[in-house]
């Protein structure tokens, strides 16, 4: 009776020491939010509270070195146990074996039939494994500085010739010195600004980054020159397009330099406290007989590489969860994931709103493949930039992309 008292005890000991291992656990977080007034601090300190022995330590990194960061510090063994990621990235991270499934939590959650309709299906892993988890998402529009177009009686562009014509209209010289201080669109042609591209070369029927020989297609070939044309030819991108990232793109328009641009939803509210009623919103324009913008999604994975992985997932589906994902999301200006938090949002103006729902049924996300990872992160800007700048043509831009998707 002693000996098995003293295994029942050992067992006991050995059980509550395992315990132990995780009731003391740090979950490394990297997000990237443009905004620096976020609810971060506030989600965690609630995490903590309602999971003791838990700590988060949140790292803010800045979105024009996000994935190279990640990408090095995966490779060099110093990868986050979570992070915020997008789909772009997701067959990458996948090949470099550096994302855990998440199937087996995901089927045991509370939190999964109050998911949107089809999100899950959206973010699924190439191999059909679930790694992503989904934490907001928007879709990308128009937005047009009403009070310019109502003073040059124009309305939004409703085709690529209606939104030449009002971007040539719009762009002036205002304060007579000879050179332009105004421009129709602000184009974004550093990292990110792949998806105002692909609204106006995407858009034309039988061109498909899906399909590599479609990219040198005459069609195709055509449609970038369109583009490049409105910088080289036409004038009414601002002198910095090349280089112009996020900030510059929203500064601008905000400060009346630019009188159309693309973005989404999150934008919204500082529009709105920066131009008033000035702002307003619209489907991209069609072009080559269709429509296409960018499904923009941004969820959280648990690393492969984390300690303690029952506890990272405790973070990220707390970040998912209603209540706590329309927190989050009433920060970044994007919208929730949640069916009860949709429900009563009310976070950004209808118009805004509206433009989002018109715009979603021809809402696209790029190929899940690990070319386009290249494609986002390298080979686009670089080669929109010089194409931009005269250094290549519109047929050498497509035909790396060709090459590109025809490596996979």
């Amino acid at each position: 009776m002693r000996n098995a008292l003293k295994t029942l005890a050992l067992a006991a000991s050995v059980s509550a020491m395992a315990g132990l291992a995780h009731a003391d656990s740090t979950v490394r977080f990297w997000y990237h939010f443009d905004n620096p007034d976020n609810p971060m601090n506030e989600l965690i300190a609630k995490f903590e509270e309602e999971n003791p022995g838990i700590t988060i330590e949140a790292e803010n990194v800045p979105w024009n070195s996000y994935y190279d960061n990640l990408y090095t510090a995966i490779v060099g063994g110093g990868a986050p146990d979570a992070a915020m990621v997008k789909l772009f990235a997701q067959p990458r991270l996948v090949e470099m074996g550096a994302l855990e499934p998440i199937d087996e939590w995901l089927a045991n959650w509370d939190g999964k039939d109050d998911l949107l309709d089809n999100i899950l299906e959206i973010n699924a892993g190439p191999d059909d494994n679930q790694y992503y988890l989904p934490v907001q998402y928007v879709v990308l529009y128009l937005y047009y500085r009403a009070d310019m177009f109502k003073e040059a009686g124009l309305k939004p562009p409703e085709t690529c010739e209606d939104f030449l014509a009002a971007a040539q209209a719009l762009t002036q010289d205002t304060d007579g010195d000879g050179n332009n201080d105004v421009y129709g669109f602000g184009f974004r042609g550093g990292k990110g600004g792949h998806d105002h591209w692909a609204s106006l070369v995407l858009s034309h029927e039988g061109v498909s980054l899906d399909d590599e020989e479609s990219l040198t297609s005459e069609t195709a070939i055509a449609a970038n020159q369109w583009v490049i044309d409105l910088h080289r030819k036409h004038g009414v991108f601002p002198p910095s397009a090349p280089n112009d990232g996020f900030q510059e793109i929203i500064a601008a328009f905000q400060q009346g330099r630019t009188a159309m641009t693309i973005h989404h939803i999150g934008s919204s509210n500082a529009m709105v406290e920066a131009l008033g009623d000035k702002v307003s919103a619209a489907p991209v324009p069609e072009c080559g007989g269709g429509r296409w913008t960018a499904f923009g999604d941004e969820s959280l994975a648990v690393f492969s590489s984390a300690e303690d992985k029952e506890a990272t997932w405790k973070w990220i589906s707390f970040l998912a969860s209603s209540g706590n994902n329309a927190l989050f999301n009433e920060a970044t200006g994007q919208l929730p994931v949640t069916k009860s938090d949709s429900e009563n949002w009310r976070n950004h103006e209808a118009r805004f709103v509206e433009a989002t729902m018109d715009s979603l049924p021809f809402a696209e996300t790029l190929p899940a493949t690990g070319a386009t990872s290249d494609f986002v992160d390298n080979v686009w800007p670089r080669a929109m930039q010089r194409a931009l700048l005269g250094e290549i043509t519109s047929e050498e831009m497509m035909r790396e992309f060709e090459e590109l998707y025809a490596s996979e």
